[in-house]
């Protein structure tokens, strides 16, 4: 049955794009094809971020981040038959790493590869029950040896899930990487649609396609200080409990295509909060609320304490299957998130700081 749902070319891009934390050379190309045009002002730092500014003279600051970073593998050890060992980059789900094509990212380009374990066939009762550790899995290129497989990998090469992007139905997708495309996307699709309405803009907006979230939130760290921004707004996914096994009392009830979920706990400025809300309601877009009891695994963290501190929130993308290659996402939540950030920042006020 044909889909009629059209999604976004910059997203579909930054999907299709390679981008393990450190290595997020594929994905930082896209970020600057499409976004380096809309803005007043477009630069890089030492840790790969990318920022740009619209209406630089603007009062307050706001700065916009989604990482584009996405797990990965990195290259540790080759052994003498050719097969090659490796430690993760961020926190995967050992049990899904076994049994998946990767790509891996290479000076000469991209080595295909298949990670592989001993077959179920071969194992013993326990052996079948228990989770494979790291450093029982590896990755296999077909080389004949060590020699024949450094000619083409070196120690430190990353690598990725070979797995793209597709709809399943209508605006429901699945990829390895909607963490965090997708908040990428929505920062900076935001900037380039409020470039179009520059005019109405009292705020100096800052979007921030940030680096090395999924290690420590570490470009969020360097960017926060060198933006110093007066209120920032984080973007990420988090969890769609609307599966199977989900338990409620624990996790709490979030759909997917339940529209963009807010964030309200300690790391939260409530002035932010509230006026997102605001937004919200004033523009009809349907929201969730999650209650964050402790500093959030997102960019949010950083930002809220650069510097003297910062008026921060954090708006969340409802996602299936964090952290697996098949991550599942309603595009249209993407949309709605893009819509609230846009509205947000047009309410900003000249001077106004959200302190309390």
């Amino acid at each position: 049955m044909p889909n009629s749902y059209t999604p976004p070319p910059f997203l579909v891009d930054l999907l299709q794009a390679r981008s393990p934390t450190g290595a997020e050379f594929e994905a930082q190309v896209v970020v600057d094809r499409y976004v380096r045009p809309a803005a007043d002002q477009y630069e890089k730092d030492a840790l790969g971020n990318r920022i740009a500014t619209l209406n630089p003279a603007g009062n307050p600051c706001l700065l916009l981040a989604g990482h584009m970073d996405e797990l990965g593998l990195i290259i540790k050890f080759v052994d003498k038959d050719g097969f090659l060992y490796f430690d993760t980059l961020g926190g995967h789900d050992r049990g899904v790493i076994s049994g998946r094509r990767v790509n891996i990212l290479t000076k000469d380009g991209i080595v295909k590869g298949v990670t592989g374990k001993r077959a179920i066939h071969l194992m013993n009762q326990k052996e079948r029950e228990a989770l494979p550790e790291v450093h029982q899995i590896w990755i296999d290129i077909g080389a004949k040896s060590r020699k024949d497989a450094m000619k083409r990998v070196r120690l430190g090469d990353p690598a990725v899930y070979d797995v793209g992007f597709e709809l399943l139905y209508g605006s429901v997708g699945a990829a390895r990487a909607f963490d965090n495309k997708t908040g990428c996307f929505v920062v900076c699709e935001t900037l380039r649609r409020l470039s179009e309405r520059r005019k109405k803009l009292k705020a100096k907006i800052v979007s921030v396609a940030t680096t090395q979230e999924e290690i420590g939130t570490r470009g969020a760290i360097t960017a926060g200080y060198s933006v110093n921004p007066d209120i920032a707004i984080a973007v990420d996914v988090s969890h769609a409990t609307d599966c199977p096994d989900s338990d409620h009392k624990r996790f709490g009830e979030y759909k997917l295509g339940g529209g963009p979920i807010l964030a309200r706990g300690p790391n939260i400025n409530p002035l932010v909060f509230d006026r997102l809300v605001e937004c919200a309601d004033k523009n009809k877009i349907p929201y969730q609320i999650e209650t964050e009891s402790m500093p959030t695994g997102t960019d949010a963290r950083a930002l809220q304490m650069a510097r003297s501190g910062v008026a921060t929130g954090l708006v969340g993308i409802p996602l299936r299957y964090m952290h697996t290659p098949g991550e599942v996402v309603d595009l249209e939540d993407i949309e709605k998130c893009v819509r609230l950030l846009e509205a947000f920042a047009l309410s900003l006020k000249p001077g106004e700081k959200m302190h309390f």
